[in-house]
Protein backbone atom coordinates (compact mmCIF):
# COMPACT_ATOMS: atom_id res chain seq x y z
CA UNK A 1 0.00 0.00 0.00
CA UNK A 2 1.21 3.48 -0.70
CA UNK A 3 2.03 5.62 2.78
CA UNK A 4 -0.30 8.29 3.16
CA UNK A 5 2.66 10.75 3.10
CA UNK A 6 2.97 9.68 -0.61
CA UNK A 7 -0.34 9.85 -1.64
CA UNK A 8 -1.05 11.98 -4.47
CA UNK A 9 -4.82 13.27 -4.46
CA UNK A 10 -5.34 14.03 -7.75
CA UNK A 11 -3.50 11.31 -9.08
CA UNK A 12 -6.12 9.44 -7.70
CA UNK A 13 -9.18 10.97 -8.79
CA UNK A 14 -7.33 11.21 -12.62
CA UNK A 15 -5.89 8.17 -13.35
CA UNK A 16 -6.97 4.67 -14.43
CA UNK A 17 -6.20 2.00 -11.30
CA UNK A 18 -7.41 -0.79 -9.01
CA UNK A 19 -10.98 0.07 -8.59
CA UNK A 20 -10.99 3.02 -11.14
CA UNK A 21 -11.82 3.42 -14.58
CA UNK A 22 -12.40 6.82 -16.87
CA UNK A 23 -15.42 7.30 -18.98
CA UNK A 24 -15.81 10.30 -21.34
CA UNK A 25 -19.85 10.91 -22.16
CA UNK A 26 -21.25 12.55 -24.72
CA UNK A 27 -24.31 15.53 -24.27
CA UNK A 28 -27.77 13.62 -22.92
CA UNK A 29 -25.69 10.35 -22.52
CA UNK A 30 -26.38 9.13 -19.01
CA UNK A 31 -23.54 8.40 -16.07
CA UNK A 32 -26.19 6.53 -14.14
CA UNK A 33 -29.93 6.23 -13.80
CA UNK A 34 -32.47 6.63 -10.53
CA UNK A 35 -33.28 3.42 -9.18
CA UNK A 36 -30.12 1.53 -10.62
CA UNK A 37 -27.30 0.00 -8.43
CA UNK A 38 -25.53 2.09 -6.27
CA UNK A 39 -21.89 0.94 -6.16
CA UNK A 40 -19.53 3.55 -7.16
CA UNK A 41 -18.90 7.37 -7.06
CA UNK A 42 -17.61 8.88 -9.87
CA UNK A 43 -15.41 12.92 -9.83
CA UNK A 44 -16.14 14.85 -12.50
CA UNK A 45 -12.84 15.82 -14.38
CA UNK A 46 -14.16 17.74 -17.28
CA UNK A 47 -17.59 19.01 -18.61
CA UNK A 48 -20.85 19.50 -16.56
CA UNK A 49 -23.36 17.28 -15.35
CA UNK A 50 -27.15 17.31 -14.49
CA UNK A 51 -29.12 15.83 -11.54
CA UNK A 52 -32.46 15.18 -12.15
CA UNK A 53 -35.32 12.74 -10.01
CA UNK A 54 -38.57 11.75 -11.45
CA UNK A 55 -41.61 11.58 -9.70
CA UNK A 56 -43.94 8.61 -9.23
CA UNK A 57 -46.64 10.72 -11.16
CA UNK A 58 -43.25 10.63 -14.06
CA UNK A 59 -42.26 14.36 -13.45
CA UNK A 60 -38.64 14.91 -13.76
CA UNK A 61 -36.95 17.66 -12.23
CA UNK A 62 -33.22 18.87 -12.57
CA UNK A 63 -31.70 19.28 -9.06
CA UNK A 64 -28.46 20.11 -9.59
CA UNK A 65 -25.84 20.81 -12.48
CA UNK A 66 -22.09 20.12 -11.13
CA UNK A 67 -19.06 20.62 -12.92
CA UNK A 68 -14.95 19.74 -12.86
CA UNK A 69 -14.38 18.79 -8.98
CA UNK A 70 -17.42 17.60 -8.03
CA UNK A 71 -18.39 14.18 -6.44
CA UNK A 72 -22.36 12.31 -7.92
CA UNK A 73 -23.10 9.06 -6.61
CA UNK A 74 -21.62 9.70 -2.96
CA UNK A 75 -24.50 7.84 -1.36
CA UNK A 76 -23.29 4.19 -2.09
CA UNK A 77 -20.67 5.41 0.80
CA UNK A 78 -23.50 5.72 2.86
CA UNK A 79 -24.98 2.29 1.88
CA UNK A 80 -27.53 3.38 -0.92
CA UNK A 81 -28.30 0.61 -2.37
CA UNK A 82 -29.75 2.15 -5.58
CA UNK A 83 -28.67 5.96 -7.34
CA UNK A 84 -31.46 8.11 -5.91
CA UNK A 85 -30.83 10.70 -8.85
CA UNK A 86 -30.22 9.98 -12.51
CA UNK A 87 -26.43 11.62 -13.50
CA UNK A 88 -26.50 12.82 -16.93
CA UNK A 89 -23.98 15.09 -19.32
CA UNK A 90 -25.08 18.58 -20.06
CA UNK A 91 -21.89 18.48 -21.63
CA UNK A 92 -19.29 16.30 -23.30
CA UNK A 93 -18.07 15.14 -20.33
CA UNK A 94 -15.35 13.11 -18.92
CA UNK A 95 -15.63 11.07 -15.22
CA UNK A 96 -13.61 8.88 -13.40
CA UNK A 97 -15.81 5.74 -11.74
CA UNK A 98 -14.58 4.62 -8.38
CA UNK A 99 -15.97 1.75 -6.74
CA UNK A 100 -17.39 2.13 -3.49
CA UNK A 101 -14.83 -0.29 -1.51
CA UNK A 102 -11.81 1.64 -3.30
CA UNK A 103 -13.61 4.77 -2.14
CA UNK A 104 -14.13 4.27 1.39
CA UNK A 105 -10.26 2.71 1.92
CA UNK A 106 -9.03 5.42 -0.16
CA UNK A 107 -10.95 7.69 1.92
CA UNK A 108 -10.01 6.04 5.64
CA UNK A 109 -6.26 5.30 4.91
CA UNK A 110 -5.56 8.85 3.84
CA UNK A 111 -6.64 12.30 5.23
CA UNK A 112 -5.64 14.09 2.10
CA UNK A 113 -8.76 12.55 0.12
CA UNK A 114 -11.16 12.42 3.02
CA UNK A 115 -10.37 16.50 3.66
CA UNK A 116 -11.21 17.06 -0.38
CA UNK A 117 -14.18 14.97 -0.01
CA UNK A 118 -15.52 16.61 3.04
CA UNK A 119 -14.53 20.10 1.80
CA UNK A 120 -16.93 18.97 -1.33
CA UNK A 121 -19.99 17.43 0.65
CA UNK A 122 -20.12 20.71 2.97
CA UNK A 123 -20.26 22.94 0.33
CA UNK A 124 -22.77 20.64 -1.47
CA UNK A 125 -24.89 21.40 1.84
CA UNK A 126 -24.62 24.87 1.54
CA UNK A 127 -25.39 25.16 -2.36
CA UNK A 128 -28.33 22.49 -1.66
CA UNK A 129 -29.47 24.76 1.69
CA UNK A 130 -29.29 27.86 -0.50
CA UNK A 131 -31.00 26.00 -3.29
CA UNK A 132 -33.81 25.64 -0.51
CA UNK A 133 -34.26 29.23 0.63
CA UNK A 134 -34.08 30.27 -2.96
CA UNK A 135 -37.07 28.19 -4.26
CA UNK A 136 -39.18 28.92 -0.65
CA UNK A 137 -38.34 32.94 -1.02
CA UNK A 138 -37.20 34.50 -4.33
CA UNK A 139 -39.28 34.64 -7.65
CA UNK A 140 -38.45 32.53 -10.38
CA UNK A 141 -36.37 35.74 -12.65
CA UNK A 142 -34.52 35.83 -9.19
CA UNK A 143 -33.86 32.40 -9.27
CA UNK A 144 -33.12 32.53 -12.80
CA UNK A 145 -30.50 34.92 -12.57
CA UNK A 146 -28.86 33.22 -9.36
CA UNK A 147 -28.95 29.97 -11.99
CA UNK A 148 -26.96 32.09 -14.57
CA UNK A 149 -24.40 33.76 -12.51
CA UNK A 150 -23.49 30.01 -10.65
CA UNK A 151 -23.05 28.72 -14.27
CA UNK A 152 -21.13 31.92 -15.42
CA UNK A 153 -19.23 31.85 -12.24
CA UNK A 154 -19.61 35.83 -12.52
CA UNK A 155 -17.19 37.79 -9.61
CA UNK A 156 -18.05 41.70 -8.61
CA UNK A 157 -15.24 42.90 -11.65
CA UNK A 158 -17.26 45.37 -13.92
CA UNK A 159 -16.55 44.01 -17.44
CA UNK A 160 -16.54 40.43 -16.54
CA UNK A 161 -18.79 38.45 -19.20
CA UNK A 162 -18.30 34.73 -19.10
CA UNK A 163 -20.01 32.23 -21.72
CA UNK A 164 -22.28 30.02 -19.45
CA UNK A 165 -21.98 25.99 -20.00
CA UNK A 166 -24.79 25.29 -22.74
CA UNK A 167 -28.12 24.58 -21.05
CA UNK A 168 -31.26 24.49 -22.91
CA UNK A 169 -34.25 25.87 -21.58
CA UNK A 170 -35.70 23.19 -20.62
CA UNK A 171 -33.31 22.25 -18.30
CA UNK A 172 -33.00 25.94 -16.41
CA UNK A 173 -36.97 25.84 -16.29
CA UNK A 174 -36.54 22.48 -14.44
CA UNK A 175 -33.84 24.06 -12.77
CA UNK A 176 -35.66 26.95 -11.56
CA UNK A 177 -38.76 25.81 -11.13
CA UNK A 178 -41.06 27.34 -13.76
CA UNK A 179 -42.25 27.13 -17.33
CA UNK A 180 -40.27 27.20 -20.45
CA UNK A 181 -42.23 30.39 -22.01
CA UNK A 182 -41.34 32.02 -18.60
CA UNK A 183 -37.00 31.13 -19.23
CA UNK A 184 -38.14 33.02 -22.65
CA UNK A 185 -39.42 36.11 -21.45
CA UNK A 186 -36.92 36.35 -18.74
CA UNK A 187 -34.10 35.63 -21.01
CA UNK A 188 -34.82 38.06 -23.40
CA UNK A 189 -36.06 40.88 -20.78
CA UNK A 190 -32.04 40.35 -19.43
CA UNK A 191 -30.70 40.90 -23.00
CA UNK A 192 -32.53 43.91 -23.40
CA UNK A 193 -31.06 45.36 -20.08
CA UNK A 194 -27.71 44.54 -21.15
CA UNK A 195 -27.52 41.51 -18.78
CA UNK A 196 -26.79 39.02 -20.73
CA UNK A 197 -25.62 38.24 -24.26
CA UNK A 198 -27.72 35.44 -25.58
CA UNK A 199 -26.58 34.27 -29.36
CA UNK A 200 -26.57 30.48 -29.38
CA UNK A 201 -24.12 30.90 -26.58
CA UNK A 202 -24.79 32.47 -23.19
CA UNK A 203 -22.64 35.18 -22.05
CA UNK A 204 -23.32 37.02 -18.77
CA UNK A 205 -22.17 40.50 -17.11
CA UNK A 206 -21.63 40.93 -13.80
CA UNK A 207 -24.49 43.58 -13.31
CA UNK A 208 -26.81 40.25 -13.28
CA UNK A 209 -26.12 40.48 -10.12
CA UNK A 210 -28.46 42.99 -8.87
CA UNK A 211 -31.30 41.47 -10.28
CA UNK A 212 -30.24 38.44 -6.92
CA UNK A 213 -29.37 41.23 -4.81
CA UNK A 214 -32.23 43.78 -4.92
CA UNK A 215 -35.56 44.00 -2.69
Amino acid sequence: MVSSKAFDTEAFLTTVGAGRTISTYKPKKYIFQQGTKCDAVFYIQKGHVELSVVSDQGKERVVGILGPGAFIGEGCLAGHPLYLASARASTEATLIRVEAATMIRAIHDHPELSQRFMAFLLLRNSQIESDLVDQLFNSSEKRLARLLIMLAQVGQEAELRTVVTPISQEVMAARVGTTRSRINYFMNKFRKLGLIEYNGHIKVHSSLLNVVVRE
